[in-house]
Protein backbone atom coordinates (compact mmCIF):
# COMPACT_ATOMS: atom_id res chain seq x y z
CA UNK A 1 0.00 0.00 0.00
CA UNK A 2 1.26 3.22 -1.17
CA UNK A 3 1.36 6.48 0.65
CA UNK A 4 -0.23 10.14 0.39
CA UNK A 5 1.56 12.95 0.94
CA UNK A 6 1.53 13.71 4.61
CA UNK A 7 2.15 10.36 4.83
CA UNK A 8 5.22 10.44 3.70
CA UNK A 9 6.31 13.61 5.45
CA UNK A 10 5.38 12.15 8.65
CA UNK A 11 7.15 8.94 8.02
CA UNK A 12 10.45 10.79 6.75
CA UNK A 13 10.47 12.97 10.45
CA UNK A 14 9.87 10.15 12.66
CA UNK A 15 12.17 6.63 13.63
CA UNK A 16 8.92 4.62 12.46
CA UNK A 17 9.64 2.14 9.75
CA UNK A 18 5.55 2.11 8.38
CA UNK A 19 2.83 4.10 9.35
CA UNK A 20 -1.09 4.60 9.23
CA UNK A 21 -3.80 6.69 10.12
CA UNK A 22 -4.74 6.37 13.82
CA UNK A 23 -1.55 5.34 14.81
CA UNK A 24 0.64 7.76 17.49
CA UNK A 25 4.28 8.75 16.61
CA UNK A 26 6.99 10.83 17.69
CA UNK A 27 8.45 13.45 15.08
CA UNK A 28 11.07 15.96 14.68
CA UNK A 29 10.17 19.48 13.41
CA UNK A 30 12.08 21.45 10.98
CA UNK A 31 10.29 24.59 12.33
CA UNK A 32 8.47 25.47 15.51
CA UNK A 33 6.13 28.76 15.60
CA UNK A 34 4.66 30.93 18.37
CA UNK A 35 3.50 34.33 17.97
CA UNK A 36 2.60 37.43 20.93
CA UNK A 37 0.05 34.96 22.85
CA UNK A 38 0.71 31.64 22.29
CA UNK A 39 4.68 31.63 22.50
CA UNK A 40 4.39 33.89 26.15
CA UNK A 41 2.23 30.66 27.21
CA UNK A 42 4.97 28.28 25.68
CA UNK A 43 7.95 30.41 26.86
CA UNK A 44 6.73 30.09 30.74
CA UNK A 45 6.41 25.61 30.14
CA UNK A 46 9.81 25.86 28.62
CA UNK A 47 11.40 27.56 31.97
CA UNK A 48 9.15 25.86 34.48
CA UNK A 49 9.86 22.48 32.96
CA UNK A 50 13.90 23.76 33.84
CA UNK A 51 14.66 23.75 30.28
CA UNK A 52 18.14 26.81 30.04
CA UNK A 53 18.93 26.20 26.14
CA UNK A 54 16.37 25.60 23.00
CA UNK A 55 17.05 22.66 20.96
CA UNK A 56 18.16 25.10 17.61
CA UNK A 57 18.26 28.34 17.70
CA UNK A 58 17.60 28.42 14.21
CA UNK A 59 14.68 26.68 13.79
CA UNK A 60 12.23 28.43 16.57
CA UNK A 61 10.30 31.44 14.99
CA UNK A 62 8.66 34.11 16.95
CA UNK A 63 6.51 36.60 15.73
CA UNK A 64 4.65 39.22 17.46
CA UNK A 65 2.01 40.14 15.18
CA UNK A 66 -1.62 39.32 16.36
CA UNK A 67 -1.52 42.69 19.04
CA UNK A 68 1.33 44.74 17.29
CA UNK A 69 1.87 47.03 16.91
CA UNK A 70 1.15 47.09 20.98
CA UNK A 71 -2.38 48.07 21.71
CA UNK A 72 -2.22 48.23 25.10
CA UNK A 73 0.06 47.28 28.19
CA UNK A 74 -1.22 43.80 28.13
CA UNK A 75 -0.37 43.34 24.25
CA UNK A 76 3.08 45.35 25.08
CA UNK A 77 4.03 42.61 27.67
CA UNK A 78 3.46 40.11 25.51
CA UNK A 79 5.66 41.20 22.99
CA UNK A 80 8.38 41.78 25.36
CA UNK A 81 8.06 38.33 27.18
CA UNK A 82 8.79 37.20 22.92
CA UNK A 83 11.82 39.86 22.76
CA UNK A 84 13.72 38.63 26.04
CA UNK A 85 13.44 35.16 25.41
CA UNK A 86 14.92 35.55 21.86
CA UNK A 87 17.93 37.71 22.93
CA UNK A 88 18.28 35.30 25.80
CA UNK A 89 18.38 31.94 23.34
CA UNK A 90 19.96 34.31 20.52
CA UNK A 91 16.81 32.95 18.63
CA UNK A 92 17.92 34.05 14.91
CA UNK A 93 14.27 34.08 13.48
CA UNK A 94 12.64 36.72 15.55
CA UNK A 95 10.90 39.29 13.88
CA UNK A 96 9.92 42.77 15.35
CA UNK A 97 8.07 45.60 13.80
CA UNK A 98 9.70 47.04 10.61
CA UNK A 99 10.56 43.29 9.82
CA UNK A 100 7.61 41.42 10.42
CA UNK A 101 4.61 40.54 9.51
CA UNK A 102 1.74 38.38 9.95
CA UNK A 103 3.19 35.17 10.17
CA UNK A 104 1.35 33.15 8.15
CA UNK A 105 2.49 35.74 5.10
CA UNK A 106 5.93 36.05 6.70
CA UNK A 107 7.18 32.56 6.45
CA UNK A 108 6.77 31.39 3.00
CA UNK A 109 7.63 34.87 1.58
CA UNK A 110 11.53 34.26 3.32
CA UNK A 111 11.72 30.80 1.92
CA UNK A 112 11.63 29.80 5.54
CA UNK A 113 9.34 26.21 4.86
CA UNK A 114 10.29 23.80 2.00
CA UNK A 115 8.65 21.05 0.18
CA UNK A 116 8.49 18.01 2.41
CA UNK A 117 8.81 20.24 6.16
CA UNK A 118 7.32 19.84 9.49
CA UNK A 119 6.01 22.43 10.77
CA UNK A 120 4.42 22.85 13.90
CA UNK A 121 2.92 26.31 15.40
CA UNK A 122 1.06 27.55 18.07
CA UNK A 123 -1.68 28.90 15.77
CA UNK A 124 -4.71 27.24 13.86
CA UNK A 125 -3.93 28.73 10.81
CA UNK A 126 -0.56 27.17 10.52
CA UNK A 127 -1.74 24.69 8.21
CA UNK A 128 -0.98 27.64 5.56
CA UNK A 129 2.52 26.24 4.64
CA UNK A 130 0.96 23.10 3.22
CA UNK A 131 0.26 25.37 -0.17
CA UNK A 132 4.08 24.69 -0.62
CA UNK A 133 4.13 21.13 -0.10
CA UNK A 134 4.93 20.63 3.95
CA UNK A 135 2.84 18.84 6.62
CA UNK A 136 2.10 21.74 9.08
CA UNK A 137 -0.53 21.46 11.97
CA UNK A 138 -1.18 23.80 14.73
CA UNK A 139 -0.38 23.08 18.32
CA UNK A 140 -0.85 24.04 21.63
CA UNK A 141 1.43 26.01 23.58
CA UNK A 142 2.76 22.66 25.75
CA UNK A 143 3.25 21.36 22.86
CA UNK A 144 5.90 24.31 21.25
CA UNK A 145 7.11 24.43 24.86
CA UNK A 146 8.16 20.39 24.21
CA UNK A 147 9.55 21.08 20.71
CA UNK A 148 11.81 23.94 21.71
CA UNK A 149 13.68 21.55 24.71
CA UNK A 150 14.05 18.66 21.83
CA UNK A 151 12.78 19.60 18.67
CA UNK A 152 9.63 17.01 18.82
CA UNK A 153 6.29 16.60 19.33
CA UNK A 154 3.68 13.87 19.40
CA UNK A 155 1.17 13.34 16.63
CA UNK A 156 -1.61 11.17 15.55
CA UNK A 157 -1.39 10.11 12.44
CA UNK A 158 -4.54 11.56 10.32
CA UNK A 159 -5.93 9.88 7.50
CA UNK A 160 -6.57 12.22 4.06
CA UNK A 161 -9.52 13.46 2.00
CA UNK A 162 -8.56 14.27 -1.62
CA UNK A 163 -10.36 16.91 -3.32
CA UNK A 164 -9.80 17.16 -6.95
CA UNK A 165 -10.85 20.78 -8.77
CA UNK A 166 -11.67 20.26 -12.53
CA UNK A 167 -12.35 23.02 -15.47
CA UNK A 168 -11.17 26.49 -15.79
CA UNK A 169 -11.94 29.64 -13.10
CA UNK A 170 -14.02 32.40 -14.31
CA UNK A 171 -13.20 35.90 -13.96
CA UNK A 172 -12.86 37.39 -10.63
CA UNK A 173 -12.71 33.90 -9.07
CA UNK A 174 -9.36 32.22 -6.75
CA UNK A 175 -8.17 30.48 -4.22
CA UNK A 176 -10.87 32.02 -1.94
CA UNK A 177 -13.95 31.02 -3.37
CA UNK A 178 -12.59 27.79 -3.97
CA UNK A 179 -11.94 26.82 -0.44
CA UNK A 180 -14.88 29.01 0.69
CA UNK A 181 -16.95 26.69 -1.79
CA UNK A 182 -15.04 23.49 -0.21
CA UNK A 183 -15.89 24.39 3.30
CA UNK A 184 -19.21 24.92 2.25
CA UNK A 185 -19.99 21.90 1.01
CA UNK A 186 -18.46 19.70 3.47
CA UNK A 187 -19.52 21.72 6.84
CA UNK A 188 -17.00 22.94 8.83
CA UNK A 189 -16.24 19.36 10.86
CA UNK A 190 -16.09 18.11 7.35
CA UNK A 191 -12.47 17.08 7.32
CA UNK A 192 -12.64 16.62 11.91
CA UNK A 193 -8.70 15.56 12.38
CA UNK A 194 -7.93 14.73 8.57
CA UNK A 195 -5.67 16.19 5.87
CA UNK A 196 -6.75 17.92 3.14
CA UNK A 197 -5.09 17.23 0.01
CA UNK A 198 -5.82 19.89 -2.84
CA UNK A 199 -5.43 18.85 -6.35
CA UNK A 200 -6.78 19.17 -10.00
CA UNK A 201 -6.46 21.12 -12.85
CA UNK A 202 -7.94 24.51 -11.64
CA UNK A 203 -5.23 24.24 -8.04
CA UNK A 204 -2.18 23.43 -11.09
CA UNK A 205 -3.23 26.70 -12.48
CA UNK A 206 -3.23 28.67 -9.54
CA UNK A 207 -0.21 31.19 -8.34
CA UNK A 208 0.59 30.88 -4.98
CA UNK A 209 -0.82 33.54 -3.26
CA UNK A 210 -4.55 31.80 -4.27
CA UNK A 211 -3.04 28.46 -3.08
CA UNK A 212 -1.69 29.78 0.52
CA UNK A 213 -5.21 30.98 1.14
CA UNK A 214 -6.60 27.50 0.19
CA UNK A 215 -4.40 25.93 2.69
CA UNK A 216 -4.57 28.62 5.01
CA UNK A 217 -8.43 27.83 5.36
CA UNK A 218 -8.24 23.98 5.78
CA UNK A 219 -8.77 24.32 10.03
CA UNK A 220 -12.11 26.27 8.70
CA UNK A 221 -13.05 22.85 7.46
CA UNK A 222 -11.54 21.13 11.20
CA UNK A 223 -8.56 19.54 9.06
CA UNK A 224 -4.59 19.30 10.85
CA UNK A 225 -3.29 20.23 7.20
CA UNK A 226 -4.30 21.03 4.09
CA UNK A 227 -1.64 20.29 1.75
CA UNK A 228 -1.03 20.71 -2.17
CA UNK A 229 1.93 18.71 -4.08
CA UNK A 230 4.62 21.02 -5.02
CA UNK A 231 5.18 21.36 -8.62
CA UNK A 232 6.96 24.02 -10.39
CA UNK A 233 4.69 27.14 -9.57
CA UNK A 234 6.24 25.90 -5.81
CA UNK A 235 9.66 25.84 -6.90
CA UNK A 236 9.68 29.26 -8.39
CA UNK A 237 8.15 30.89 -5.91
CA UNK A 238 10.80 29.24 -2.99
CA UNK A 239 13.81 29.94 -5.57
CA UNK A 240 12.64 33.88 -5.56
CA UNK A 241 12.08 33.61 -1.65
CA UNK A 242 15.32 32.54 -1.04
CA UNK A 243 17.31 34.70 -3.78
CA UNK A 244 15.48 37.44 -2.03
CA UNK A 245 17.35 36.29 1.37
CA UNK A 246 21.07 35.53 -0.65
CA UNK A 247 20.06 31.66 0.01
CA UNK A 248 21.25 30.77 -3.74
CA UNK A 249 22.47 27.38 -3.19
CA UNK A 250 19.10 25.90 -2.20
CA UNK A 251 18.88 23.20 -4.35
CA UNK A 252 21.26 21.49 -2.56
CA UNK A 253 19.81 21.39 0.49
CA UNK A 254 18.71 17.36 1.32
CA UNK A 255 15.35 18.25 2.66
CA UNK A 256 13.76 19.28 -0.79
CA UNK A 257 16.25 17.65 -3.49
CA UNK A 258 13.53 15.20 -4.21
CA UNK A 259 11.01 17.57 -4.02
CA UNK A 260 9.21 15.64 -7.23
CA UNK A 261 8.68 12.81 -5.12
CA UNK A 262 6.08 14.44 -2.53
CA UNK A 263 2.98 13.22 -4.85
CA UNK A 264 0.76 10.80 -3.61
CA UNK A 265 1.61 7.43 -4.46
CA UNK A 266 -1.08 5.82 -6.69
CA UNK A 267 -2.27 3.50 -4.58
CA UNK A 268 -2.15 5.29 -1.61
CA UNK A 269 -5.76 4.96 0.94
CA UNK A 270 -7.65 8.11 0.66
CA UNK A 271 -10.66 8.21 3.25
CA UNK A 272 -12.71 9.90 0.33
CA UNK A 273 -12.23 11.94 -2.60
CA UNK A 274 -14.49 15.08 -3.84
CA UNK A 275 -14.39 15.64 -7.64
CA UNK A 276 -15.95 18.77 -8.75
CA UNK A 277 -16.20 20.71 -12.05
CA UNK A 278 -15.37 24.29 -10.97
CA UNK A 279 -15.87 26.31 -14.49
CA UNK A 280 -19.28 27.28 -13.51
CA UNK A 281 -18.18 28.98 -10.38
CA UNK A 282 -18.77 32.68 -9.41
CA UNK A 283 -17.23 34.64 -5.96
CA UNK A 284 -18.21 33.30 -3.14
CA UNK A 285 -19.19 34.77 0.35
CA UNK A 286 -19.86 32.95 3.56
CA UNK A 287 -22.28 34.54 5.71
CA UNK A 288 -22.95 34.62 9.79
CA UNK A 289 -21.81 33.21 11.84
CA UNK A 290 -19.78 30.32 9.88
CA UNK A 291 -17.22 29.81 7.27
CA UNK A 292 -19.53 27.10 5.83
CA UNK A 293 -22.30 29.39 5.16
CA UNK A 294 -21.40 29.67 1.80
CA UNK A 295 -23.46 31.12 -1.00
CA UNK A 296 -22.56 33.00 -4.27
CA UNK A 297 -22.56 36.38 -4.22
CA UNK A 298 -25.17 37.00 -7.07
CA UNK A 299 -27.62 35.17 -4.86
CA UNK A 300 -26.69 37.87 -1.71
CA UNK A 301 -28.92 40.56 -2.43
CA UNK A 302 -29.19 44.10 -0.07
CA UNK A 303 -26.46 42.99 2.77
CA UNK A 304 -25.17 46.76 3.49
CA UNK A 305 -21.99 47.34 4.91
CA UNK A 306 -20.59 49.04 7.58
CA UNK A 307 -17.28 48.41 6.95
CA UNK A 308 -14.75 46.35 5.12
CA UNK A 309 -11.14 44.89 5.82
CA UNK A 310 -8.87 43.87 2.92
CA UNK A 311 -5.86 42.22 4.81
CA UNK A 312 -4.88 38.61 7.03
CA UNK A 313 -2.67 35.81 6.53
CA UNK A 314 -5.53 34.31 4.20
CA UNK A 315 -5.53 37.73 1.73
CA UNK A 316 -3.44 40.22 2.65
CA UNK A 317 -0.95 39.46 -0.32
CA UNK A 318 0.50 41.46 -2.71
CA UNK A 319 -1.32 39.71 -5.09
CA UNK A 320 -4.97 40.26 -3.34
CA UNK A 321 -4.20 43.92 -3.32
CA UNK A 322 -3.81 44.47 -6.74
CA UNK A 323 -6.88 42.92 -7.50
CA UNK A 324 -8.69 45.08 -4.92
CA UNK A 325 -6.87 47.61 -6.46
CA UNK A 326 -7.25 47.56 -9.86
CA UNK A 327 -11.40 47.53 -9.11
CA UNK A 328 -10.77 50.69 -6.87
CA UNK A 329 -8.59 52.58 -9.20
CA UNK A 330 -10.41 56.17 -9.81
CA UNK A 331 -13.09 55.02 -7.86
CA UNK A 332 -14.32 56.23 -4.31
CA UNK A 333 -15.88 54.34 -1.44
CA UNK A 334 -19.16 54.49 -0.46
CA UNK A 335 -19.23 57.34 2.29
CA UNK A 336 -20.03 56.05 5.69
CA UNK A 337 -18.34 53.57 4.82
CA UNK A 338 -15.02 52.63 6.56
CA UNK A 339 -12.53 51.00 3.98
CA UNK A 340 -9.38 48.99 6.01
CA UNK A 341 -6.37 47.99 3.77
CA UNK A 342 -3.47 45.42 5.82
CA UNK A 343 -0.58 44.51 3.71
CA UNK A 344 0.13 41.24 5.62
CA UNK A 345 3.99 42.24 5.46
CA UNK A 346 6.63 44.93 5.62
CA UNK A 347 7.87 43.44 2.27
CA UNK A 348 4.43 43.40 0.46
CA UNK A 349 3.58 46.85 2.18
CA UNK A 350 6.91 48.73 0.42
CA UNK A 351 5.95 46.92 -2.89
CA UNK A 352 2.27 48.43 -2.70
CA UNK A 353 3.83 51.72 -2.04
CA UNK A 354 6.24 51.08 -4.61
CA UNK A 355 3.22 49.96 -7.50
CA UNK A 356 1.10 52.53 -6.30
CA UNK A 357 -1.60 50.71 -4.92
CA UNK A 358 -1.11 52.46 -1.05
CA UNK A 359 -2.35 55.80 -3.02
CA UNK A 360 -4.80 54.46 -4.22
CA UNK A 361 -6.79 52.83 -1.61
CA UNK A 362 -6.31 56.18 0.22
CA UNK A 363 -7.61 58.32 -2.67
CA UNK A 364 -10.64 55.94 -2.41
CA UNK A 365 -10.85 57.13 0.88
CA UNK A 366 -9.44 54.01 2.79
CA UNK A 367 -7.35 53.93 5.65
CA UNK A 368 -3.64 51.41 4.57
CA UNK A 369 -2.32 49.96 7.76
CA UNK A 370 1.37 48.72 9.16
CA UNK A 371 1.24 45.00 9.17
CA UNK A 372 -0.89 43.38 11.58
CA UNK A 373 -3.54 40.88 12.10
CA UNK A 374 -5.98 43.91 13.91
CA UNK A 375 -9.07 43.27 13.40
CA UNK A 376 -9.35 39.44 12.37
CA UNK A 377 -9.44 38.30 15.54
CA UNK A 378 -10.95 41.61 17.24
CA UNK A 379 -7.59 42.69 18.08
CA UNK A 380 -7.64 46.18 16.62
CA UNK A 381 -7.76 48.57 14.05
CA UNK A 382 -10.97 47.95 13.14
CA UNK A 383 -13.30 46.39 16.14
CA UNK A 384 -17.18 46.44 15.08
CA UNK A 385 -19.84 47.51 17.83
CA UNK A 386 -23.30 45.94 17.85
CA UNK A 387 -25.13 45.95 14.96
CA UNK A 388 -22.24 46.55 12.72
CA UNK A 389 -21.69 44.67 9.43
CA UNK A 390 -18.30 44.35 7.88
CA UNK A 391 -17.33 41.98 4.67
CA UNK A 392 -13.86 41.26 5.36
CA UNK A 393 -11.24 39.02 2.96
CA UNK A 394 -10.35 37.37 6.67
CA UNK A 395 -10.45 33.17 7.16
CA UNK A 396 -13.36 33.66 10.50
CA UNK A 397 -16.86 35.15 10.96
CA UNK A 398 -18.04 33.92 14.42
CA UNK A 399 -19.91 35.76 16.40
CA UNK A 400 -17.74 38.55 18.33
CA UNK A 401 -14.55 37.30 15.97
CA UNK A 402 -14.93 41.11 14.99
CA UNK A 403 -15.83 42.21 18.16
CA UNK A 404 -19.22 42.81 19.63
CA UNK A 405 -21.29 39.60 19.49
CA UNK A 406 -24.12 41.48 18.23
CA UNK A 407 -22.05 42.15 15.18
CA UNK A 408 -22.03 40.41 11.37
CA UNK A 409 -19.14 39.40 9.55
CA UNK A 410 -19.16 38.17 5.80
CA UNK A 411 -15.98 36.65 4.38
CA UNK A 412 -14.93 36.97 0.50
CA UNK A 413 -11.74 37.33 -1.77
CA UNK A 414 -10.39 40.55 -2.42
CA UNK A 415 -12.18 41.25 -5.55
CA UNK A 416 -15.66 40.96 -4.07
CA UNK A 417 -14.70 42.98 -1.08
CA UNK A 418 -13.19 45.84 -3.21
CA UNK A 419 -16.12 45.82 -5.44
CA UNK A 420 -18.41 46.03 -2.25
CA UNK A 421 -16.72 49.05 -0.55
CA UNK A 422 -17.76 51.15 -3.36
CA UNK A 423 -21.35 50.26 -3.40
CA UNK A 424 -21.60 49.82 0.42
CA UNK A 425 -23.23 46.59 -0.01
CA UNK A 426 -22.09 42.88 -1.07
CA UNK A 427 -21.52 42.97 -4.57
CA UNK A 428 -20.17 40.87 -7.60
CA UNK A 429 -17.02 42.47 -8.95
CA UNK A 430 -18.39 42.84 -12.59
CA UNK A 431 -20.99 45.11 -11.61
CA UNK A 432 -18.36 47.88 -10.82
CA UNK A 433 -15.49 46.95 -13.10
Amino acid sequence: MGHTIAEKILLAHSDNRKIAPGEFIEAKVDLALGNDITAPLAIAEFKRAGAKKVFDRKRIVLVPDHFTPAKDLKSANQAKILAEFAREQRIENYFEIGSMGIEHALLPERGMVLPGDLVIGADSHTCTYGALGSFATGVGSTDLARSFIDGKCWFKVPPTIKFVYRGKLNKWVGGKDLILYTIGKIGVDGALYKVMEFSGEAISKLDMDSRLSISNMAIEAGARAGIIAPDEVTIRYIKAARRDQGQKNWLTDKRIRHWKSLASDPDARFEKTYNWDVSGLTPQVACPHLPSNVKPVEKIKNVRLDQVVIGSCTNGRINDLRIAAGLLRGKKAKKGLKLIVIPATQKIYRQALKEGLAQIFIKAGGVFSTPTCGPCLGGHCGILTAGEVALATTNRNFIGRMGNPKSFVYLSGPAVAAASSITGRITHPQEVS
